[in-house]
């Protein structure tokens, strides 16, 4: 005696082959130090102090001659 096949079984044998393809196409990921140390260089421009040393020199000689400018 032979059985049909419904569009229901095909989508349950369909499925069951998707699930076993997506189950054995699994990603793995591995989290590994480096073997070296991680070296952060900075080239850092710091200029800050010497515009407010600059810029109080400057107000300090112009309080000392008003009639400069």
């Amino acid at each position: 005696m032979l059985r049909r096949v419904t569009s229901s079984t095909n989508l349950a044998i369909l499925a069951t082959l998707t699930a076993g393809l997506v189950g054995a196409c699994t990603v793995t990921h591995r989290v590994e130090a480096p073997k070296e140390p991680i070296r952060v260089e900075l080239a850092i421009k710091i200029d800050q102090e010497v515009r407010v040393r600059l810029d109080d020199d400057v107000e300090e000689l112009i309080n000392e001659n008003p009639d400069l400018f």
